[in-house]
Parts: C-alpha cells; sequence; structure tokens
C-alpha cells in the first residue's frame, strides 16, 4: 500500500515538474549607449535596499603582446589606486564608509570591477567607476606603475612560485598552445615581462583598452530606472570616448599527439594532470563538457572518486574542470597519488574510465544528478545580485559574450536539454588519447614517479 501511495504522489507531481520546467527564465532590462559609446544595462530588482554596480571591460590577459604580459592584470591593481578626483586610498575608505564593498578580477578574456552598495549610494559608486576610467592619468605616475608592479611580483610568488604544484598551469598553458596563441602565458604575467614594462607602455594600454566604447556598466538592484539613467549620463558622459578595439584573432589550438612533461617540486606526493582541448564558451561540447566533469568526480558517487579515493584508496584526491574561455577551453583531471601508490596506477584507472565512457555513455540518472546540481545553483545564483557571478555580473557577462544582456535562460536550457548520448558524443570528440597534456608533479629528485614516459617530441 505505502508502494502504491508513493507512486501516485510521483504522478501528481509529474505535470507540476513539466510545467516547472517550461518556465521560462527571464530577467527584464533596460539598455542604452551613451555617446562616447559607453554600453549601460539597468535591472530593477526590489527585493532589498542594495545595488549593485558592475563594470566590465572587454580586456583580459589574451589582449597582451608577447614580451609585454601581465599589463591586465597590472591595471585590475592600479584602478583601486586613486584617480585625478579620487586621492590615494579613498576609494576603499570612501565605499566602506558607505556601508559597501568592492573588488575586481582579472582572466584571459576580460577585466571586471564591481561595488555592492546600499541604494543610497549610487551616486558614489557611479562617481568612483567614471572618475577612473576618465580620469586615471592625470593621477598615475611611474612611482605608482612601480609600486603596483612590485605587489604582482610578490603576489606571483605567492601564488605560482612558492606555493605548492603552483607551477602546473604555468607549464600546462605553454605545452597547450602554440607560444604565437593569447592563452600561452598567464593571466598574471612573467616575472621579465612585468620588470620590463615601462610607464609608456602602461599609458598605452590603458588608452587602447580602457575606452567607454570598449566597456560596459551593469547597474542591478533596488533602483528607478529613469533616475539611474540620469545618474549615469551624469557621470559618464564627461568622459573622452575613443575607438573600440580590432576584435581579438588567434590562430585556433591543435594538439596533434599526446604531451608528457614532469616538473620537480618541493612537495611530497606526486600530482597528475590529464589536459585536453576542448569547445570554447557557449559554444557545442562546452554544457557537456562540464557535466563530463561531474560525472567523473562531482560528490563520493562520482566515477573517478569512488574508485580512486573511495573504493582502491590509491588517491588522496581527484577533481575534473571544463575551464571555458572564449578562444578556447581546457578540460582537465587532477588526481594527488596517497603515500605509497603511484602516478600510473592512478592514471590507469582514469584511462579505464575514458574507455568506459567511450564506449558506453553515462546513465540517465548519472547526467540528471550533475544537470539538477547545476541547474540549483544556476537558480540559487540568480537570487543574488552582487558579486561575481550575481546578476550584474551576469548580464555583463552575457551581453559581452553572446550580445544578449538576458541571455539567462538560453545558458540554463544548455544543460536541460543534455542526455547521456550527448556527454558521450562529447569524451569521443575532446578527450582524445592522442591530443593531450599529461603533466607530472614530482618530489624534488624523484623523476621516477612520473606517470609514463616524458614525450621527446
Amino acid at each position: 500500500m505505502r508502494r502504491w501511495l508513493a507512486v501516485l504522489l510521483v504522478l501528481a507531481l509529474l505535470p507540476a515538474a513539466a510545467a516547472a520546467q517550461q518556465t521560462q527564465l527571464r530577467v527584464p532590462y533596460t539598455r542604452f549607449v551613451l555617446p562616447n559609446g559607453l554600453n549601460v544595462i539597468l535591472h530593477e530588482d526590489h527585493t532589498t535596499p542594495t545595488v549593485s554596480v558592475n563594470m566590465w571591460y572587454d580586456v583580459g590577459s589574451g589582449r597582451e603582446k608577447p614580451g609585454r604580459t601581465g599589463f591586465a592584470h597590472l591595471f585590475e591593481h592600479i584602478l583601486f589606486e586613486g584617480s585625478e578626483n579620487v586621492p590615494e586610498g579613498k576609494f576603499d575608505e570612501w565605499l566602506e564608509a558607505a556601508g559597501g564593498n568592492n573588488n575586481g578580477s582579472t582572466n584571459s578574456d576580460r577585466t571586471n570591477y564591481w561595488e555592492d552598495i546600499p541604494s543610497n549610494a549610487l551616486d558614489l559608486a557611479l562617481f568612483l567607476e567614471s572618475d577612473r576610467m576618465g580620469h586615471l592619468l592625470g593621477s598615475m605616475s611611474p612611482a605608482t606603475v612601480d609600486g603596483q608592479r612590485n605587489v604582482v611580483k610578490n603576489e606571483r610568488r605567492q601564488s605560482y612560485e612558492n606555493r605548492p604544484y603552483g607551477m602546473a598551469f604555468l607549464a600546462l598553458d605553454s605545452a597547450m598552445y602554440s607560444p604565437d596563441h593569447p592563452y600561452s602565458w598567464p593571466t598574471i604575467g612573467s616575472m621579465e615581462d612585468l620588470s620590463a614594462a615601462s610607464y609608456e607602455d602602461v599609458v598605452e594600454f590603458f588608452s587602447t583598452y580602457y575606452t567607454p566604447a570598449n566597456a560596459s556598466l551593469s547597474i542591478a538592484g533596488d533602483i528607478d530606472t529613469e533616475e539611474t539613467r540620469r545618474l549615469v549620463e551624469h557621470w559618464f558622459s564627461d568622459v573622452e570616448g575613443r575607438g573600440k578595439p580590432a576584435p581579438i584573432t588567434a590562430p585556433t589550438p591543435y594538439l596533434a599527439y599526446e604531451k608528457r612533461m614532469v616538473l620537480e617540486d618541493r612537495v611530497q606526493l606526486p600530482r597528475i594532470y590529464m589536459c585536453w582541448l576542448t569547445a570554447p564558451l557557449h559554444t557545442p561540447g562546452d554544457a557537456e563538457m562540464d557535466v563530463v566533469s561531474g560525472v567523473l568526480t562531482d560528490g563520493k558517487t562520482s566515477r573517478l572518486y569512488r574508485r580512486l579515493v573511495y573504493d582502491m584508496q590509491i588517491a588522496q584526491d581527484v577533481f575534473a574542470f571544463q575551464g571555458s574561455s572564449s578562444l578556447s577551453s581546457q578540460f582537465c583531471i587532477i588526481s594527488t597519488a596517497r603515500s605509497g601508490h603511484s602516478l600510473d596506477e592512478i592514471e590507469a584507472v582514469i584511462q579505464e574510465e575514458l574507455d568506459r565512457l567511450k564506449a558506453e555513455p553515462p546513465t540517465e540518472r548519472e547526467v540528471r544528478r550533475i544537470v539538477n546540481g547545476y541547474e540549483a545553483s544556476f537558480l540559487d545564483r540568480l537570487e543574488r545580485i552582487g558579486g561575481f557571478g550575481g546578476k550584474a555580473d551576469a548580464l555583463n557577462a552575457y551581453y559581452t559574450r553572446t550580445g544578449n544582456p538576458d541571455y539567462f535562460n538560453e545558458d540554463l536550457s544548455r544543460y536541460t536539454s543534455l542526455g547521456p548520448m550527448d556527454i558521450q558524443s562529447a569524451i569521443q570528440s575532446f578527450l582524445r588519447d592522442d591530443g593531450r597534456v599529461v603533466l607530472s608533479i614530482v618530489p624534488q629528485g624523484k623523476p621516477e614517479l612520473a606517470a609514463g614516459r616524458p614525450s621527446t617530441e
């Protein structure tokens, strides 16, 4: 009887579930462009008396030149140092006094900045953003550049040179992309390039890329659209308009064979990295590879975690991810060996599971588990207006990458429409045995602990 009641309950819920799946996500917005070229997106959300001001510049490390890397990230630091009408140190101080907080980030494709503030502090945030867009050079000096250059160098030491396994992705990026590809160097830049950058180089970079026509301003939260438009026009109309830089071009990357590398590091346990080139962001195959990472390593029941960490207990950890970017993406599987076990053991199990998925698709239950988790996370982010990944940030991201700020429904549909055969097809297409980089990081003086043999090509 209890089982039949459960069946009837499920049947009763099916129409509601189907209706929920058919619900179209919609984030209404108003968009306009100032005469100087600045794109502006406004979204009203009166849930709380807060506002997020989010600025995207269409410049990341991919815009840099060989020999002059690290400029995009260096500018992320410089923009917090003050401008003509904002003394050094006052940017953070004034925002914090108003009850706000702020941050920024840089990657290969873009640099973004945001301020999360009480709604009555919108004027302040717009003044600060407009002043550093239009009036930065008047306050910037060689001493400012040198100071932040040293900060970035120290950040690189902490994040890469002095961190266990920290040099892994520097080696992987240079192995996966040809030297003329803009993803072959790290966002943080090289020590040599940071040292060589002149004040004139930095001024030229700002004048070229920090222009209104190369930026998008998104404001979401407790606002009145017409009043906010007036404020934006007031604060940004005096920013000089300059031409938009030409679109970035790059050769299409391709790995024609397997590359094997070994790095010795001050670590106790060896770690393996297996990486492939995959589909660019928002193109067919990108969402599929996100789901592949979940099937392999998301949770204790995932295929690789269950075998490597739980059942066989030969690995300390294992995780996979799809690193999506505009020109090309990377899919990586990373695992650290447990004491007394080898990277060869771990690689054999990883290969076994990949071969199994190439021969037979994952189950419907495996795929639904990952897709449902992604959907829940996606909807959770929609409840936030600010910070990284909140609605203000997402409106800018979607506009910059697709031309449509309200791309929420289309983005989520990339995942909810997937089935087991789609996942199998993506694995067969992208995770080629003859087109990948396998990196072993081993304790110093123990190259024999590497997986397989290093490539001599």
